[in-house]
Formats: structure tokens, sequence, C-alpha cells
């Protein structure tokens, strides 16, 4: 069985003037988030192979915050940040070798991509809060396409 993990990154403080979207860090709120989702996925044995991170500000803190994961091959991916579901399955092919693989990053693309790996369509769902991890598995060799995953796992702080 092969996993994707999708890790929402946890609240963020609204941009300031003339700040760049992908600049915003992590509120106190997100901070604590951050910690709860390392702890969730520790308790569960979620220990990824492999995480690709979005470089933006509030992605990489939202990694950092959740602790040890005992993970040593940890990438900063640009095409995570703005990406389409389309995008993301994409990069998740791109990495058959990992069994488990952790993708931080951002709505709308990750919300979509539950939705469509699991149902099939993504239509206008709306519903992976910030800090929110969904576990996706696929069988052996599945090819990672629409409705061919399993939602094993839904959490949020």
């Amino acid at each position: 069985m092969r996993e994707l993990i999708l890790l929402r990154h946890a609240h963020a403080e609204s941009a300031r003037l003339g700040q760049e979207d992908s600049d915003r860090p992590l509120s106190d709120t997100g901070r604590s988030e951050a910690t709860a989702a390392g702890g969730w996925l520790r308790a569960h044995g979620l220990l990824p192979d492999r995480v690709l991170c979005s470089p933006a500000q509030r992605a990489r803190q939202t990694l950092d915050g959740l602790g040890a994961l005992d993970c040593t091959d940890i990438r900063s991916e640009a095409s995570i940040y703005e990406a389409t579901p389309g995008a993301l399955v994409e990069l998740a092919d791109a990495h058959p070798d990992a069994k488990r693989l952790l993708l931080v990053g951002h709505n709308p693309g990750f919300e979509q991509l539950v939705a469509l790996l699991h149902s099939g369509y993504s239509g206008d769902y709306r519903g992976m809060p910030p800090a929110g991890i969904a576990v996706l598995e696929f069988a052996d060799g599945a090819v990672i396409e629409p409705g061919s995953a399993r939602l094993s796992w839904f959490w949020w702080p």
C-alpha cells in the first residue's frame, strides 16, 4: 500500500501592506496547530518516507512546527504553491518510490485533490481547514487518478 498525506499549512498572519503572500508567517494559533498536527502524525505512526513542502513561509513554518518526524528526505517543492489538483497528481506520481509521501501546502488545491482522488470529482468542494491532514491510500502499483484512493484519515486541530 502507498500513502499520500496532505497537510494544509496552519493559520497564517494576514498579509501586511505590500507583503508578498508567500512571505506570510504563521500566527500564534498556527504554531500551536502545527505542533498538534505533528503529535497526531506521530501518535498514528504516520511518519513519512519523503516530505515535499511549499516554499511559502507559512508552509515551511508548519513543517518545522511538526517536530521530529524521523524523515531525512525533506525537499522544498515550488510547484506546490498555487498548484492545481492535476499538478499535485503529477508531483505525487513523480515520487513512486516513497511509500508514504507527505505534501505540505495550500488550498484550494489540497482540498480539491482530496475530493478528486477519493470521489472522482473536485467540483466546488471546500473542507480542508488550516493544519488539516488527509491521508489517502492507494493499492501498490495503482495509478494515482480520480477515484483511485481510499481516504483513511481526516484530521484537523
